[in-house]
């Protein structure tokens, strides 16, 4: 099922006569769980038309480099084989996204569908496009369990104010998407690039090589493998596990969300039939805390700006920014994990090293470093610049949630204290009564 809510006309009116319709994949790279994708192949059965896809490739994506292209290209290798396998052949185009689009769709589109991207510069892809295209484009929301816009119309303060909203409309959106045959298809179509070799190809891009790429390969297929690993193994003690980073208890799905190698919807419905307090917990990060952060970029423009934070945390944090710092260190001593904190070197190693940092210890690490800058200013301007430069889920709604909620943002009030004012506090004391932090510790010096 296609609720009506995930369509959104960008650019209305009937469809031109043209030789297909196009698919511009940006943001849901994958065929499974694919709102976009199924929405294309009912367009083009309706007009008797092939479907073809295009994506663009742009090098100069801003704070992406090959740790990241490697994934996005892996994800692209698998897209490409399982769309052929439907008879929908994929152009991969070097270039900017809504020109490469542009370029397609002048070569006989009846329509273009899309998908929906949440952060700024995807938004003003897609806003660009509409301006210039003379055919219909119709955006399909696929990376959201339910539509942003049919949850809420405006910022929402926290997780426990936009818990019931989504409660409310949980089981109408949690429904298998039927999927339907191509009827007419074609082999007559630019293949472009070609990315059978991600790792080669990445070597020839003008992009940043100085982060290696990290320890998981991405694309649909280890996508769904790891979510039937996850809920055959791990979800039945999810609740219990996810904050011990000694026992990887996470999902370890955060970078195939990001890219859009796995649909949330796939996710959600193989946790809740298995269901369990486990199930449960998971339900709530998959889509309560995740589709907050969609709330927020879609509401708030400075999502990624220190003066995005909620006022009374801009206020509080300001009033103690001139507070003795016992310890400062630079981007550079950060970036080489090169503090007197232990436990705060083995979190920044985990990232360097493979691309992804505990959930749990990513909040420490965020924390320390409010604590270790000359202001908060700095502090959010060294989280971003850290985090984008190394995590695979970096430059993601989840990611500018989870640095604003070091400096308040989706918090309230706490007790006031040096440095922090009031926002919320955290020590190493809470780590070791969490988990064996000295292990963590230890195993990532």
């Amino acid at each position: 099922m296609i609720h009506d809510s995930r369509i959104q006309p960008l650019r209305p009116g009937a469809p031109g006569k043209g030789k297909f319709v196009l698919l511009w994949v940006q943001t849901s790279v994958r065929t499974h769980d694919n709102h976009a994708l199924e929405y294309a192949v009912r367009q083009a059965n309706e007009l008797g038309l092939p479907l073809v896809a295009v994506f663009g490739l742009t090098p100069d994506y801003p704070e992406a480099n090959a740790r990241h292209f490697q994934y996005l290209l892996e994800g692209l290798r698998d897209l490409r084989a399982n769309l052929a396998a439907r008879g929908i052949p994929l152009s991969i185009r070097l270039g900017k996204p809504p020109e490469v689009a542009l370029e397609a769709a002048r070569e006989g589109a009846a329509l273009v569908v899309t998908d929906v991207g949440y952060l700024n510069i995807q938004r003003a892809w897609r806003d660009w496009l509409r301006a210039q295209l003379e055919v219909p484009l119709i955006q399909v929301e696929s990376e959201a369990v339910i539509p942003v816009h049919t949850v809420s119309g405006k910022q929402e303060y926290a997780a426990r104010t936009i818990r019931p909203k989504i409660h409310r409309l949980w089981h109408e959106y949690l429904v298998p998407l039927e999927v339907h045959d191509l009827t007419v298809q074609t082999d007559d179509w630019e293949t472009g690039l070609g990315v059978g070799d991600p790792a080669a190809l990445v070597g020839t891009l003008p992009v940043d090589h100085s982060v290696l790429p990290g320890t998981e390969t991405g694309g649909e297929d280890a996508a769904l493998e790891r979510v039937e690993e996850f809920i055959s193994l791990d979800l039945a003690k999810y609740d219990t596990r996810r904050n011990d980073p000694n026992v990887e208890g996470s999902s370890r799905l955060s970078a195939y969300l990001h890219y859009g190698h796995l649909s949330p919807l796939t996710a959600a419905l193989a946790a809740r039939e298995h269901g369990g307090p486990g199930a449960d917990a998971f339900l709530e990060e998959l889509i309560v805390r995740r589709e907050l952060s969609f709330n927020l970029c879609t509401f708030n423009p400075q999502y990624d700006q220190y003066a995005g934070l909620p006022d009374w945390a801009r206020k509080t944090l300001e009033e103690h920014a001139g507070d003795r710092r016992e310890y400062q260190y630079t981007r550079e001593e950060f970036d080489a994990a090169q503090t007197h904190d232990p436990y705060w070197n083995a979190a920044q190693n985990q990232m360097v090293r493979t691309g992804r940092m505990h959930n749990y210890m990513r909040m420490y690490w965020g924390k320390k470093i409010l604590e270790w800058t000359p202001n908060p200013r700095t502090a959010y301007a060294e989280m971003v610049w850290l985090n984008n430069r190394y995590e695979q889920d970096g430059r993601d709604p989840n990611s500018y949630a989870g640095m604003g909620w070091v400096l308040g943002l989706h918090d309230r009030p706490w007790t006031r204290r040096p440095i922090f004012g009031m926002v919320r506090y955290m020590n190493a004391g809470g780590l070791k009564r969490k988990f064996d932090a000295d292990a963590y510790a230890a195993r990532w010096a």
